[in-house]
């Protein structure tokens, strides 16, 4: 016979738990909230639905029966969760906790979302919080579903009931090895790239915006492409004169600074391109989650070099 068979209800368990607690039907019946007459007929109504005693009577302090110890096990195991889930519960209704699972598209991001990450839970321990990277399923779709709770994305497709908050504007560089022919001149042309080896991260080109930005409206491609998962392997493959690499402007000033590499604009106006926090409108206003985008937006500041408000 299946517990929902049985018709056990919560209020059963509390009542043998505090019972067991106090030792004394009087002491529980005062813990309970509840007149002795009140907690007798509990008693009487869960020993029908059973068709069993719970515990022996005019025993002091009560003395449980085998099927009475078997609900008490349960009551131990069952009411701990119920009073975590009920906290979580009112903690969220309060806006002082919620879940933040995060995807990412851009590779180079993690940069300074770990800084953001260290600062967000300093203020907002409660909030549940996992990540993912995007580069090998769909992120916007599962976010949509309720499985992500917020995409980093340059790439704002347009989806019912999704909100995209910006939050800086960055420029894409043209890596190159200190000695390449390129180093010399103020900006890359398209045309430049006919003859070169073009290292990218491993994703579709329609997700880099030195193809849809930059190459593709002139209808020039690279004479090759590679691939490198770690923005560290694409720039040592660029020093060792492998091929260039477009990466974003925050990417490449560590080694820039240290002259191990070269960079110029791609084109005489640059490309930009805007990253953005996709979210769920409804979502979009929880306290934590406003908290989340603002500390992001203050230590992109702090910690990026060369980029700009949206």
């Amino acid at each position: 016979m299946s517990i929902q068979n049985l018709g056990l209800e919560l209020r059963h368990l509390k009542t043998l738990k505090a019972i067991h607690q106090t030792g004394s039907l009087v002491e529980a019946s005062s813990r309970l909230h509840l007149t002795q007459s009140a907690l007798s007929h509990q008693l009487k109504d869960l020993e029908h639905r059973i068709g069993m005693e719970v515990f022996v009577r005019k025993t002091r302090p009560p003395r449980f029966t085998t099927a009475g110890l078997k609900l008490l096990e349960l009551a131990d195991e069952v009411l701990p969760m119920f009073k975590a889930v009920e906290q979580s519960l009112l903690k969220l209704a309060g806006g002082k906790s919620g879940r933040l699972h995060i995807a990412i598209e851009c590779h180079s991001c993690y940069q300074w979302l770990m800084p953001t990450i260290d600062e967000y839970r300093k203020h907002w321990p409660e909030v549940e919080m996992d990540f993912s990277t995007a580069f090998n399923f769909a992120p916007l779709p599962a976010l949509s579903r309720g499985e992500l709770d917020l995409v980093v994305t340059s790439d704002p497709t347009p989806i019912d009931g999704i909100d995209y908050l910006p939050l800086f504007r960055y420029e894409m560089l043209l890596a190159l090895a200190r000695n390449h022919p390129l180093a010399g001149q103020a900006f890359a042309n398209p045309e430049d790239l006919n003859n070169e080896v073009l290292i990218t991260y491993p994703v579709g080109q329609e997700r880099l915006a030195v193809f849809y930005d930059f190459l593709d409206p002139a209808q020039v491609e690279p004479a090759s492409i590679r691939t490198a998962e770690l923005t560290l392997m694409m720039l040592q493959l660029v020093a060792s004169q492998r091929g260039v690499s477009a990466l974003p402007c925050w990417a490449l000033a560590e080694y820039l600074d240290k002259g191990q590499v070269h960079a110029v604009p791609l084109g005489e106006k640059g490309v930009w391109s805007t990253l953005y926090a996709a979210v769920r409108t409804e979502q979009k206003e929880q306290p934590y989650m406003d908290s989340f985008i603002n500390s992001a937006r203050e230590t992109c500041f702090t910690t990026l070099n060369g980029i700009k408000p949206a």
